[in-house]
């Protein structure tokens, strides 16, 4: 008996396309396992290597070989950037409100109990851990502001390579305005050092503010360096372009106008990083003593509340409002009172004007726009008319004319 088997072009792609992909997620593991070896290798080699002036520039390639497989761990080979379609996705919550920030912490530490006492959204609490698995968002109104707040799932050592869906809440974390590190006062503080470290491999600066450093790639002219400011943090000519050679690039004008590390010139090539402020909630203070609670006082950027008992939670509102950096500005119609009830609310941190104002009432306005009239601190007297770039303050009241 002689079968005769026919295939056609389409099956047999795509039998060869599935057999690709196995063969690829198979390989997976081994790719990732040799980066991480050579992780290993290069963190056991930098931590037998003594630091000074002579070993700058060998500390410094160590340094950029380590970031780049690092990158390549969190994101894939390759080593994308953090938060493109190759790195594993947030969760997909709208963007609402004037604001947004993010609860992250262990489970158990009372973040879903926050997040009810704050908003008033009901989020599932109970006592065991992993309460919470998807992002529960609410909004807290607050001096006519309108703040989004996400309670992320709790994370754990290891989030930033993928353990319990910590890419995901990671990934979300960087979407935020600020950052609350929800923290349980009676368990250790080196909780606090855990939670650092794994939004900092994932590529979020804490507190800190992007390094003033000009890097501009060129397509010939070799490595242009300058400094504007003495260097005392071990940077040099020579440790930039061993950095930048690891990056492989040939050409490139390198101005540094202040005092920066290595890792944070690594930041600067890399270009992915997220600069966002934190705030360390410790929450269950009903739990310690007097005199626990004025050792904890020493600590820079933490409110001390209790969620259960509502504690504190003013003191919590306002330092929101303050790391947000957010403006109030009124409305007044013309030959109305202002508005005091529905503020605008505007960003300091982006020195706003009128023309931003504009553009949040309406993006068409500002084409209709004649000068407007503002009272307030911004202005050198009441009321002031000014054109599009005059720079808003904190509870300005603004009229705008339209052309005639």
């Amino acid at each position: 008996v002689l079968v005769i088997f026919i295939i056609s072009n389409e099956d047999s792609g795509q039998t060869r396309s599935g057999a690709h992909q196995r063969s690829q997620s198979q390989r997976q593991p081994s790719i990732m396992a040799d980066i991480q070896a050579k992780i290993d290798e290069i963190e056991a080699e930098m931590a037998r290597t003594q630091k000074n002036k002579a070993t700058n520039y060998h500390i410094g390639t160590l340094k950029a070989k380590l970031a780049k497989l690092k990158s390549e761990l969190v994101n894939g080979p390759g080593g994308k950037s953090t938060g493109t379609k190759n790195a594993e996705r947030g969760f997909d919550v709208t963007k609402s409100g004037d604001t947004r920030i993010g609860l992250v912490g262990f489970p158990s530490v009372g973040k879903s109990t926050l997040l009810t006492a704050l908003t008033g959204t009901r989020s599932e609490a109970a006592a065991y851990e992993f309460t919470t698995l998807t992002c529960i968002p609410g909004t807290m109104k607050y001096k006519g502001a309108r703040i989004q707040v996400l309670d992320l799932p709790g994370i754990i050592e290891g989030a930033a390579d993928g353990k319990g869906r910590g890419r995901q809440v990671i990934s979300t974390a960087r979407t935020c305005n600020l950052i609350l590190i929800v923290l349980d006062s009676a368990k250790p503080v080196t909780h606090k050092k855990i939670i650092e470290a794994e939004l900092n491999s994932f590529g979020i600066r804490i507190n800190q503010k992007p390094p003033e450093v000009k890097y501009i790639k060129r397509e010939k002219g070799g490595i242009g360096y300058q400094e504007i400011v003495p260097q005392t943090k071990g940077m040099s000519g020579d440790v930039v372009r061993s950095v930048l050679k690891e990056y492989k690039v040939s050409c490139a004008e390198i101005i540094l106008r202040e005092d920066i590390t290595v890792d944070q010139f690594i930041d600067v090539i890399e270009g992915n990083r997220a600069y966002i402020p934190v705030l360390y909630v410790f929450n269950k203070i009903d739990a310690l003593t007097i005199e626990e609670l004025d050792i904890l006082d020493q600590m820079p950027n933490y409110v001390p509340i209790s969620s259960q008992h509502q504690w504190n939670l003013e003191e919590l509102m306002e330092e929101i409002w303050h790391r947000c950096n957010m403006l109030r500005i009124y409305t007044k119609p013309r030959k109305q009172n202002p508005d005091y009830d529905e503020p605008v609310i505007l960003h300091s941190s982006r020195n706003p004007t009128i023309e931003e104002f504009c553009n949040r009432l309406h993006r068409n306005l500002i084409d209709e726009f004649s000068h407007a009239f503002v009272w307030g601190r911004s202005a050198k007297h009441q009321p002031q008319r000014c054109g599009r770039d005059h720079v808003l303050m904190d509870e300005d009241i603004v009229q705008i004319c339209k052309k005639t």
